[in-house]
Formats: structure tokens, sequence, C-alpha cells
């Protein structure tokens, strides 16, 4: 993580244009705050990818967040779109001032697993960057020549020491951002399941149409899926680590519907001034 960040300390003091890609699903909780302190002096704009995931609501609240901050804009893609990447382009360049006769640099940075080389590929017209719903594919930094005189640096996604609260740790689990095997399971599903409980309640039960009724807790939702959906041990236990992976994997790829796992209003005045404060 030391030599990335000495890396991408190196190529921001270079670049005109820092885009940030972000989880649309978790835009507080996908930023690093090591790139504002990069982004100082340069022309910052937050790219947050995967709305088609999202809740487009709540994203919707989140582009009205990023509003309110200084010196920062906000667009909200999906970055395998060819047209919406276009859009994003267009958007992070269109007010710098500069000699066209001068290559435009533009360089890409956001925790793992976020879209950066999807967009880049996207962007590029041909794949040029590996991609994959696993965190830290990218290992090194890889600089593609675009049209309209404009080079864009792909970098290495680098999370922070110490994710806090424990509740975004969670939701970065759930979303695919670190490995699962980073947080506890059993405290990454129930995060998922509560969260579908309280806030996606309808989804939930349009998705599992064998539920009768809301689950009481975690353990009954579980438990229900795995006995719906074949997990089961010997003598017809269920198999709770399979039925959970069944649930977490709907929920990544949007099976279960569109979902976000955060929203402005869960971040509270407290934790703007980083003191800990639960999102669910």
């Amino acid at each position: 993580m030391l030599e990335t960040k000495k890396l991408l300390q190196k190529s921001a003091a270079k670049a005109d244009v820092i885009l940030e890609i972000l989880d649309a699903r978790l835009p507080k909780a996908s930023e690093n705050p090591l790139v504002n302190r990069l982004c100082q002096n340069k022309t910052q704009v937050k790219i947050l990818n995967k709305m088609d995931l999202a809740d487009p609501k709540i994203t919707a609240q989140w582009m009205d967040y990023f509003k309110k901050e200084r010196n920062v804009r906000a667009i909200a893609i999906n970055a395998a779109d060819k047209s919406l990447a276009a859009a994003a382009l267009e958007f992070a360049t269109r007010d710098i001032q500069r000699n066209r006769a001068r290559k435009l640099k533009l360089m890409v940075v956001g925790i793992p697993n976020t879209g950066k080389s999807t967009l880049l590929n996207t962007l590029a017209g041909k794949k040029i960057a590996r991609t994959g719903n696993v965190p830290a594919i990218t290992r090194h930094q890889q600089r593609t020549s675009l049209k309209n005189n404009i080079d864009i640096y792909d970098t290495p996604g680098i999370l922070w020491p110490v994710i806090e609260p424990e509740q975004r740790a969670y939701a970065l689990a759930v979303s695919g951002a670190i490995s699962d095997t980073a947080v506890d399971y059993q405290d990454i599903v129930c995060f998922a399941a509560n969260l579908l409980m309280k806030r996606y309640p309808e989804l939930l039960m349009a998705r599992y149409r064998f539920l009768d009724r809301l689950p009481g807790d975690e353990t009954d939702l579980i438990e229900q899926i795995g006995a719906a959906r074949g997990c089961l041990k010997s003598k017809g236990r269920v198999d709770y680590q399979k039925a959970a992976g069944v649930l977490i994997q709907d929920l990544r790829s949007g099976k279960i519907g569109r979902i976000s796992f955060e929203t402005p209003f869960d971040i509270s005045s407290d934790e703007e001034e980083n003191s800990v404060h639960p999102f669910v």
C-alpha cells in the first residue's frame, strides 16, 4: 500500500484532472480519504459508477450531497455504457483551460472493484485493462491515449488501513470491494439481511416469492432461503454458509433489485468530523 500511495502522489502532481471512481451504492464508504489530500489545487470529479445497481432515488440524494462539497463535481454513470462513459469524460474536461497542443492528463483513482478499469476500457473502445468482480485486479499504473489529445492513467485500487465505522467495512464487503475473508462472513450476511429487511422489504419479498411473510431476523431469512434453494446438509439441515452465499450473490448482481447500501442521511455531523456513526 505504501508503494501505491507514493505512485499516486507522484502521478497526482502531474495530472490536470483527478477522477475518483466511487460505487454508487455506497459513495461515502467507497471514498478514500487519501484522494482528497492528493486533489489539493486539482480539478476533482467524483464518478458514481454502477448506477444501474443503485437505488435511483438514493443516487439523486447523493448527487445533491456532493453538490454541497467545495471544489467537487459529481456525475453518476454505468462505466460499461459507451454514451455514459463519454458523457463522464466530457463532464470532467469541459471546463479545463489548456493549450490544445499539450495532452490533457487524467488520473483515475479509487478503491478496488469500483470500475476504474471498466471505464478505461469503455473510453478506449477496447480491452486494455483487466477487469473482474474481485478486488485488486489492477496491479500497476497503466496509461492510455484517447481521442482529443487526452492521456488517461488507471491506477491500482487502494484502501486505507483502518475502516471506521465497522458498518462501513460491512458495506464494502457486501459490495465486493474487499475480500469476503477480510471481515467475518456472518457479520457481512447480517448486515445485508438487516439492510434488506429494514429498507427494501418489498424487493426482498418479490425476489424470494417463497417468503410468506417478512422474516423476523437475519437467521430466519437465511434459513428460509436455504430450505427453498436446496442449500441443505444431511438430515435436511440448512447449510447456512451456502444459503448466505445465495443472498450475497443475488444482492451484488442486482437480482434483488436496485439497492443502495447507504444514504447521505446515514452520515451524521459527528461522523463528518471523523467520529463513529452506524449506517443501519
